[in-house]
């Protein structure tokens, strides 16, 4: 019964709605201004160490296979929120002191690129062999080859799972707040710390964390539909 009038109490229900109204700017200018620019730029840095991290994989370099394979065990085989207060709570204790954003980037980086070397490499050895002989035949040697030939390939069969990748990356910018990252969800914390409503306000983030996914999904599912065109079968 009291959740029931609790509920139902038109002074309360207005001041809920108000709440709600006048925090959907900071939200979405949280959004805006970390949220999407912070899985944009570490996207794109990750999808770097990526690359360099499945060719280190795939060389016949033994010194680069073990550096490799020990970065992508380190990073997948320790939780993200704790690779991310090493950055910015441990290395401070050393000496080394990194801003949130920043210290952010390079958390979400690392992670991106060990988890997305996985995706590479495994897309790289799915063309089969007979693509390099014919590049060889061709007169290519191997960086011409990777690059002329396996990496379009295998950037199409790539499509999927980075996408997926992305928009979890996207999910994930919320543990940034714990290392005061002014993004969506840190916005969400402050102004419920000042009135309370918490339910309401993280109800509000995750709604605006669900369009915005909603919204990628769309794109990945054109972007697969247009590269599905050219895949060869």
């Amino acid at each position: 019964m009291y959740l029931s009038n609790m509920w139902i109490d038109p002074e309360r229900l207005e001041r809920l709605m108000n709440i709600a109204e006048s925090s959907l700017l900071p939200l979405v200018k949280g959004a805006l201004l970390y949220t999407i620019p912070l899985a944009v730029i570490t996207f794109i840095i990750g999808l770097a160490i990526a690359l360099f991290t499945a060719l280190a994989r795939l060389s016949t370099i033994k010194t680069l296979q073990w550096v490799a394979r020990a970065y992508v065990s380190a990073i997948r085989g320790t939780p993200l929120l704790v690779q991310l207060f090493i950055i910015f709570y441990g290395f401070p204790t050393v000496g080394i002191t990194i801003d949130p954003f920043p210290a952010a980037i390079i958390g979400f980086s690392l992670n991106v690129g060990a988890y997305a070397s996985e995706i590479i490499r495994a897309a790289i050895l799915s063309i089969p062999k007979g693509q390099w002989e014919a590049a060889y035949s061709l007169g290519m040697d191997d960086v011409q080859t990777l690059r002329r030939i396996i990496l379009p390939q295998a950037a199409r069969v790539c499509i999927p799972p980075l996408s997926n990748t992305f928009i979890s990356l996207v999910k994930d910018t919320s543990l940034a707040s714990l290392i005061l990252v002014a993004e969506m969800f840190r916005k969400a914390q402050e102004i419920a710390a000042t009135n309370y409503e918490f339910l309401l306000l993280y109800t509000e983030a995750a709604l605006i964390y669900w369009i915005i996914c909603f919204v990628l999904s769309i794109v990945q599912g054109i972007i697969e539909k247009r590269f599905s065109r050219y895949v060869v079968r």
